[in-house]
């Protein structure tokens, strides 16, 4: 399968979360195999990388975990994947992640969640790669944040070419049709007018 069909998922790793949260990733893992979809996350057993993984499998689906060293070493890792990527450290993790994946969607996480999710934003904006992105926000888990994002836009911080960056829908067939249908601006329509 190549990378044009791969989805990287960035998720929480929290087991004390809501059910809802596990079931809507099990469900998003599930769909994806189904649509065609091949996997990419962090090779995760906990919190909803483990749900999202499981739903892809359970559907017969490709599945393709990246995961440091150190989290193998906590067994925190799943060993029943397509393929398991270690690697030494999070930021090849995130590398990995990126290479093998042509788009990118959040779900609810925490502060790795977040921090995945704006530096390939940061990459796509500067066309480190011109990979879209997306968040799924499952019961208005990113309400916040998506407004943090339009505050941001409207103090000029983000500009409004890259406000649309970031991708955001409640429905999972939504979002998969805002990525596909998403055209990355070019460097230099914001290089030449700062």
């Amino acid at each position: 399968m190549s990378e044009t069909q791969r989805i990287c998922i960035y998720c929480g790793s929290s087991n004390n979360v809501e059910e809802h949260f596990k079931k809507a990733a099990y469900e998003l893992g599930h769909m994806l195999a189904e649509g065609g979809y091949g996997l990419v996350y962090g090779g995760g057993s906990v919190g909803l990388m483990n749900e999202v993984a499981q739903g892809a499998l359970d559907a017969g689906g490709e599945v393709i975990g990246v995961i440091p060293q150190k989290l193998l070493d906590l067994e925190v890792g799943r060993t029943d994947l397509t393929e398991l990527h270690v690697v030494q450290g999070m930021h090849a993790r995130k590398l990995k992640m990126a290479e093998l994946a042509y788009s990118f969607i959040a779900l609810p996480g925490g502060y790795g969640t977040l921090e995945e999710l704006f530096e390939v934003t940061t990459w796509t904006q500067l066309h480190y790669h011109k990979k879209p992105i997306g968040i799924l926000n499952i019961g208005g888990y990113y309400d916040h944040l998506i407004a943090f994002l339009d505050h941001a836009n409207k103090q000029g911080f983000i500009r409004d070419l890259h406000r649309p960056l970031i991708q955001c829908s409640a429905d999972a067939d939504d979002l998969l049709n805002k990525l596909a249908n998403y055209s990355i601006p070019e460097l230099d329509q914001w290089i030449s007018n700062p």
